[in-house]
């Protein structure tokens, strides 16, 4: 395993092979931890290409705080919405402020989520629903974060305060929030040694099984810790809670030696591990969140101010404190690290739109976990999207149980091109297998046409072929074109230039 990890990070043909594989987390941080930073990012990178890994790059926000007004935190969830990024929702927090103004914390979820349609990421959660800390805690100033490592107590070994019976009367909601949510996560240091920085393993898993029982897609936080051992444990118990998403926790709760080295495997390690393809970051410092995003990270969650994860991500110490409006320095960050290709960086609701509308092209039963061929059809983004009315609101023109109804019509024929080769075009050849002769993928990437063509072949009896990355060869070639790209101008610009094709929007 160890020569592959190694081959992987200098070869995208090698990544691809890695990524066929399932491996044991303890194997896994064993083979990365040999890794030099440099090999590390190479790595974690070429696992950040389609299909091995979910190659967007985007924020999470949270917008609330125990203590700022209800027209606030409407106000922040709006601003969320309309740039486009998911909502982390602090249970806790949205408790708070409901109580504060005679509501059922239920009740606020439910407010927010009829005004916006982004994901809605639920945090803070437990046995009974939204957990509920005392004063020190919510109100907590961050210090850890402000004065920088070594630490000594807190917050290692923090006594994580929690009004339990409090907790308990909003038991009859527990399942409602849920429902309203598109993400649950779940934290799971405390296998990390942090026992009284998080909740019991045991309340972890009752609410991953909630989430996963409604649909919702898992994330599974965890520290960075010594870079080895708490990394092995973390992932250990992630997977065994079913996480689609690891969620990578750094500033004071990274006590590696090298810390940046440690971040830097972490998410390389995370991007061969993580069901769902994706890899986020809920705390890092500045030169962290550098470091994970030339590593292949994939979120950052961010914060409004007094949200705790306003001052968690892209500050230093002495810097970083509560009242800071993190978003504003998450997207500097994010512009000066990742250049935008085919979607912008971060991703905003219409890179949203456009994948609500592949889900609905290929049906909500026919995607992640689902696998054709070697890997899965989409990543966690295919799971929370269906639950949000981004997806209630976009529209499509065909599906792919349309596209077999006319190839059962003989509308078709024998050979069919199909124009993009990223995850909707596996799900409609995958679908017309047993009715054409031959398909024939094209991408502008010869990349991704490689690995699609690999990819189907393994799977289908159908023949499949590249087109050279060459539109035009492909639709002469064929009897009938579908371009299978989910944006609308997109595929009014191919479809203009390669007429009587097929479009799905």
């Amino acid at each position: 395993m160890q020569d592959i990890i190694h081959e992987a990070a200098c070869d995208l043909d090698c990544a691809w092979e890695l990524s066929k594989r399932q491996f044991d987390p303890q194997k896994v941080v064993e083979s990365v931890s040999d890794l030099d930073r440099e090999h590390a990012m190479q790595l974690g990178m070429n696992l950040k290409r389609f299909p091995m890994g979910c190659d967007l790059t985007e924020v999470m926000v949270g917008t609330c705080a125990s203590d700022i007004e209800k027209k606030d935190i409407l106000g922040n969830c709006l601003l969320a919405d309309t740039i486009g990024t998911s909502i982390h929702v602090c249970a806790y927090a949205f408790a708070d402020i409901a109580e504060a103004h005679g509501m059922r914390g239920v009740d606020l979820l439910r407010e927010v989520r009829e005004m916006t349609e982004v994901p809605l990421d639920l945090d803070h959660f437990g046995a009974s629903g939204p957990m509920r800390l005392s004063k020190e805690i919510i109100g907590c100033k961050g210090d850890c974060y402000n004065q920088g490592p070594p630490f000594r107590g807190c917050p290692r070994d923090r006594i994580h305060s929690r009004l339990v019976d409090k907790e308990a009367d909003g038991l009859a909601d527990k399942e409602e929030w849920i429902r309203l949510s598109s993400s649950v996560a779940v934290n799971v240091t405390c296998v990390q040694g942090a026992e009284g920085h998080a909740a019991p393993l045991k309340e972890a898993r009752d609410v991953a099984r909630l989430a996963k029982q409604h649909g919702k897609g898992v994330e599974a936080i965890m520290f960075i810790g010594d870079g080895y051992t708490d990394l092995i444990d973390g992932f250990s118990a992630g997977l065994e809670l079913g996480a689609d998403v690891f969620v990578l926790e750094g500033g004071p709760f990274n006590s590696a030696e090298n810390r940046l080295d440690a971040f830097s495997r972490a998410v390389a390690m995370a991007r061969i591990l993580a069901p769902g393809k994706i890899v986020a970051t809920n705390g890092a410092y500045e030169d962290e969140c550098r470091i994970g995003l030339r590593s292949g990270i994939n979120a950052i969650i961010s914060g409004f101010p007094k949200n705790h994860h306003g001052y968690m991500c892209g500050y230093s110490p002495g810097t970083a404190r509560r009242g800071n409006f993190g978003l504003p320095r998450i997207l500097e960050i994010m512009k000066e690290e990742i250049a935008a290709g085919w979607t912008k960086v971060p991703v905003q609701k219409g890179e949203l739109e456009a994948l609500a509308r592949a889900v609905k092209v290929v049906g909500q039963s026919d995607v992640y976990p689902k696998k054709v061929g070697y890997t899965t059809l989409g990543d966690a983004h295919w799971t929370c999207l269906p639950s949000t009315p981004i997806y209630s609101r976009v529209s499509v023109n065909r599906t792919v149980r349309d596209l077999v109804s006319m190839a059962e019509g003989g509308f078709l024929g024998g050979r069919v091109a199909l124009l993009g080769g990223r995850f909707v075009s596996w799900a409609i050849a995958s679908e017309l297998d047993r009715y054409v002769d031959q398909i024939i993928i094209s991408d502008i990437d010869p990349w991704v046409e490689e690995v699609t063509v690999d990819n189907l072949s393994n799977a289908l009896k159908t023949e499949v072929i590249a087109a050279g990355s060459d539109d035009a060869a492909a639709h002469h070639a064929a009897n009938s074109t579908v371009i299978s790209t989910t944006i609308p101008d997109l595929a009014r610009k191919i479809s203009e230039q390669h007429r009587q094709s097929i479009t799905l929007v």
